[in-house]
């Protein structure tokens, strides 16, 4: 029968990381969905909620500062762009048919006006919505080898 002293140490980076990604594997314990989009709404690690989710603007940085969790497994592709362009065309640009002034005012003053506003609404959602799908992600334990 063998014996575990007989198996070497962890003795590199590597052989630890490896031994916490088994053990991370196995935990099969449901995560909240709420709590892990809650968290990335507020561009916080999932995990902890302590650590910064980004590392610039749209970058998910690769491993959160406080509880060292892997933010860079999560690939989020184009559901956070898809979502944040069927947010504000169902929520603000249809409604604005509806109002009279885009109909009476000239072309000249509605286009930028709305190009202007529209692009600063985009901008801000979308590291919002982007860290939702990363909390969602991370909610369902979804592997960096599965599609996102």
């Amino acid at each position: 029968m063998p014996d575990h002293r007989d198996h070497p140490p962890l003795s590199s980076e590597a052989d630890r990381a490896h031994m916490e990604a088994m053990t991370d594997a196995a935990d099969t314990t449901p995560r909240p969905h709420a709590l892990g989009i809650k968290r990335g709404l507020a561009h916080r690690c999932p995990n902890c909620g302590e650590g910064a989710l980004y590392a610039r603007y749209l970058k998910v940085a690769p491993n959160c500062e406080a509880c060292g969790h892997e933010l860079g497994q999560y690939r989020a592709d184009d559901g956070p762009a898809y979502f944040t362009i069927l947010l504000v065309g169902h929520l603000v640009v249809a409604p604005l048919f509806f109002f009279p002034f885009m109909w009476e005012l000239s072309p000249w003053l509605i286009v930028p006006g709305s190009l202007i506003g529209l692009t600063a609404l985009v901008l801000l959602t979308l590291p919002r919505i982007k860290g939702g799908v990363i909390g969602l992600l991370w909610a369902n334990r979804v592997d960096p080898d599965q599609a996102a």
